[in-house]
C-alpha cells in the first residue's frame, strides 16, 4: 500500500494537485457556473471519504486539504495546459511508487471529480445535457492526460 510516507512534500504537492488541476480544467472550459462548479470540487471530495478504507492512498489524498496551483497566465489555453501538465506529472509519478490498482483508482478519482464539476451547472437549456460540448472536449482531454 502507498501512503503519503512514500513521497517527498514535494510529489505528494503534485499528487495532490492532480485532482483539482481536473476541476479547473473543467471549470474554466466555460464561462458561468463558476460557484457551483467549485463547490461540486469539494463534494467530490466529501464523496471519496465516504469510501474510506478502500485505498490507504485516497484516503490521504481526499483527506488533505485540496492543492490548488495559483498559477498565473496570460491565457486560458497556458492555464490548461500547465493543469495537464501536472495531470501528466502526478500520474507519472504515481507510476513509478504506486500498485496499478491504485493508479487506476486515482485516475477514476479524477475523472469522477471533472464529471461532477461538469454536470454542477447547466450550461444550456433545461431540457439539454447540462454538460456542454467544451465541458465535454475538456474531460475528453483530462482523460487523454491520464493515459
Amino acid at each position: 500500500m502507498t501512503t503519503k510516507a512514500d513521497f517527498t512534500e514535494q510529489e505528494w504537492k503534485l499528487v495532490l494537485e492532480g485532482p483539482t488541476s481536473a476541476g479547473m480544467i473543467v471549470i474554466t472550459a466555460q464561462r458561468g457556473g463558476t460557484f457551483r462548479e467549485t463547490v461540486s470540487m469539494a463534494k467530490a471530495y466529501a464523496e471519496a471519504r465516504q469510501q474510506h478504507g478502500q485505498s490507504e492512498l485516497l484516503d490521504g489524498i481526499v483527506a488533505a486539504k485540496p492543492e490548488i496551483d495559483h498559477m498565473r497566465s496570460h491565457s486560458p489555453e497556458d492555464l490548461k495546459e500547465h493543469y495537464l501538465a501536472n495531470l501528466r506529472d502526478a500520474v507519472a509519478l504515481l507510476d513509478g511508487k504506486a500498485t496499478p490498482q491504485e493508479l487506476d483508482e486515482y485516475k477514476r478519482f479524477i475523472v469522477n471529480l471533472a464529471e461532477e464539476v461538469a454536470s454542477a451547472h447547466r450550461e444550456s437549456g433545461r431540457d439539454e445535457d447540462p454538460v456542454s460540448d467544451t465541458e465535454k472536449a475538456a474531460i475528453a482531454t483530462i482523460v487523454e492526460a491520464l493515459g
